[in-house]
């Protein structure tokens, strides 16, 4: 089984759903003596597999792969509702349709087949965001010789990833762009500061900890990693690289100079997330309801249509995104490894 602390250089590529992430970074961040992550959230399995299947073609065989843990609580549809009613004026001005209320429910996110599927793989490294996966699912994946790293934001998280079989946790701070991977969504995700975090997990569990949240130079990626963790994982710092697949206008607004503040907001999603301020967090963010995968789903056609507009759309950003700049992958592994 792959250990993360034989890595030449202590760095994880962030799984970054919805685009940023394609096998091309993943590629990039292996060869520079990293580790990348493919993001299977919103994938079918069959696009899961094709980018599998890319990113060995391209002769990289060490990496990984992350997968959404399903809900627990069932969508609210009252509080969906609500949220409908909210955007209805707004999409209007779009020409977009909502998705009728019906169509605004619970997804698994094919969990089950893209789990069977990176089993089949023999995939490296499995990571687990939103949730803790079964001690079954874990047990599953070990048969298959997968390392598996569980997202954690809290001390009592890592206490059930380790009772589940985790071989390590991704430990993720307050300062991380896009999704926080709180264990409930309904919840305000922790503020408490990534050191902090990192030495109440090594206090309560005995497994290896990759640090992330808002890790941006060399120097603070050197700072964490002598605190204890393994490696460190970073998205924000990669947005910008020549291999994501990162929206122009998501490029754009991370280099603007009157982009100054991140906030986090359930207005695109239905789970916390942190992203650049911009006039879609500033209108709907109050309105929001904590009620994923269904806001998700509901505000797809808005994000669509608009995909070209920085105020619009999710500009998942971490705290350090002044330090996201135009190069190779290969060079941003370099300078935080």
């Amino acid at each position: 089984m792959f250990d993360l602390r034989d890595l030449p250089r202590r760095v994880l590529a962030a799984p970054m759903a919805g685009g940023p992430t394609t096998p091309e970074l993943v590629i990039a961040v292996g060869e520079a003596g990293g580790v990348g992550q493919l993001a299977a959230g919103y994938l079918t399995p069959q696009k899961l597999a094709a980018d599998l299947a890319a990113v060995r073609a391209g002769g990289t065989e060490t990496f990984g792969v992350n997968i959404f843990v399903p809900e627990t609580e069932p969508v609210n549809r009252d509080n969906v509702a609500r949220y409908r009613s909210e955007l209805m004026d707004y999409a209007a001005s779009l020409g977009v349709e909502l998705p009728p209320l019906d169509e605004l429910g619970d997804d698994d996110d094919h969990f089950d087949s893209k789990v069977r599927l990176v089993c089949e793989e023999r995939i490296p490294l499995v990571s687990f965001a939103f949730g803790c996966p079964s001690k079954a699912t874990v047990d599953e994946l070990h048969r298959y010789g997968c390392s598996v790293g569980i997202t954690v934001t809290t001390a009592d998280d890592a206490a059930i990833a380790q009772h589940a079989g985790a071989d390590w946790l991704c430990v993720q701070g307050p300062g991380a762009g896009g999704h926080r991977s709180v264990f409930d969504r309904r919840i305000d995700p922790p503020t408490q500061p990534l050191d902090d975090l990192i030495r109440a997990v090594q206090d309560r569990v005995r497994l290896p900890v990759v640090a992330a949240g808002g890790i941006a130079t060399a120097e603070r990626a050197q700072e964490i990693r002598a605190l204890g963790p393994v490696a460190v994982q970073v998205g924000t710092t990669l947005l910008r690289t020549t291999e994501a697949g990162t929206k122009p206008a998501h490029c754009a607004a991370l280099a603007d100079p009157s982009r100054t503040e991140t906030v986090v907001t359930r207005a695109f999603s239905g789970r916390p997330a942190r992203a650049l301020r911009n006039r879609f967090t500033d209108r709907f963010s109050d309105a929001a309801v904590a009620e994923y995968p269904a806001v998700n789903t509901l505000t797809g056609g808005l994000r669509r249509a608009a995909s070209t507009d920085p105020d619009a759309i999710n500009l998942w950003a971490g705290t350090g995104f002044r330090e996201a700049v135009v190069e190779s992958a290969a060079a941003t592994v370099e300078r935080l490894g």
